[in-house]
């Protein structure tokens, strides 16, 4: 017998409406960037994924480039979709994102309309499916016009190749003018992706969280546990297996100073208070706003989607908390 999911997957589980949208996420989405991609284990990326739909995570987030190799995640994730969620395929919210370097030539990066609805086909042929849940835009684009990107987003949704549109590392001042234009359009653009955690607060100070809250659009925030430094992975040093010695692509060793040790260490010291992890104490953090639609996890195992799914019973922060943790940001 196949993949049956849990039949408590919704007990738990909280969704949050996605700005004045219609659509609802998790509070925690699955995030494909990491461990899903040619050099991982594909009996451990099934498990993953049923775990956390098993838990109510229906939302799973991808990009045209993710791997390695590139489009080597989408692939990985298409065939799971295939062997394990073909039945779930209306419970679940799949994204991709287009706007990074993709293939050669001119045509396969930025925001052009021909690089964005040739970067969504392919990625539709990847995951083996006729439409995506969210496309976005990758990051913008200095050199196209807006009105040109924003264009393309329509196009693919009245298309039905995707259901809504997003964008991703817009700020504030951008994100409000591609809103301009997809409003003109009557495009449903929903959501933004963006980096945010305890260290990193740089959407507070770009606008793009006031602006989002102001338009009535989601944020989806990535790197929460800024790449591993709000765990407690490097407390004692730095583990051998760590990815600040194994992938340069992520974490550097220049990340980890004196200074930044020290402000981890209380940091953790407040978790341990709370009675809960760092790691659980930095997502909760970032759920306290109600602008925050969701929260993107990476995994590189099942147990560390059980860990963080603990977040959902943590008791909310007092205001004595919340000042010492801004005491200790970066």
């Amino acid at each position: 017998m196949g993949y049956q999911a849990s039949a408590t997957r919704y007990e738990t589980m909280q969704y949050r409406r996605c700005g004045r949208s219609g659509l609802k996420l998790p509070a925690l989405s699955l995030g494909l960037w990491h461990n899903f991609g040619d050099t991982g284990n594909y009996e451990n990326m099934k498990d993953m994924c049923r775990t956390a739909f098993d838990h109510g995570i229906t939302h799973f987030d991808l990009a045209n480039n993710y791997g390695p190799e590139p489009g080597s995640s989408e692939i990985n994730f298409g065939r799971i979709l295939k062997e394990d969620f073909k039945p779930y395929r209306d419970e679940i919210l799949v994204s991709t994102k287009a706007g990074y370097d993709m293939w050669e030539g001119p045509y396969g990066n930025w925001g052009s309309r021909k690089y964005l609805i040739a970067s969504l086909d392919q990625s539709l042929r990847r995951l083996g499916l006729d439409y995506v849940d969210i496309f976005y835009h990758h990051r913008p684009d200095p050199d196209t016009p807006l009105e040109e990107t924003m264009g393309a987003l329509d196009s693919l949704v009245k298309s039905g190749k995707a259901l809504y549109a997003g964008l991703s590392n817009y700020n504030g001042e951008q994100m409000e003018a591609a809103c301009s234009i997809l409003e003109d359009l009557k495009c449903p653009f929903i959501i933004n992706q963006n980096r945010y955690s305890i260290f990193d607060r740089t959407i507070e100070t770009n606008g793009l969280k006031k602006a989002a809250a102001k338009k009535g659009k989601g944020i989806l925030t990535f790197s929460p546990l800024a790449q591993g430094l709000l765990t407690d992975r490097y407390l004692n040093g730095v583990p051998e297996d760590s990815r600040i010695r194994t992938d340069g692509r992520f974490l550097k060793q220049n990340a980890l100073t004196e200074e930044t040790l020290g402000k981890i260490k209380a940091l953790n010291e407040i978790a341990a208070e709370r009675g809960e992890t760092l790691a659980q104490m930095s997502l909760k953090w970032l759920l306290k706003d109600e602008v925050i639609t969701s929260v993107l996890i990476g995994a590189s195992r099942p147990q560390q989607i059980l860990d963080n799914l603990k977040v959902l019973e943590s008791r909310d922060f007092t205001a004595e908390e919340l000042k010492k943790i801004d005491e200790h940001s970066l």
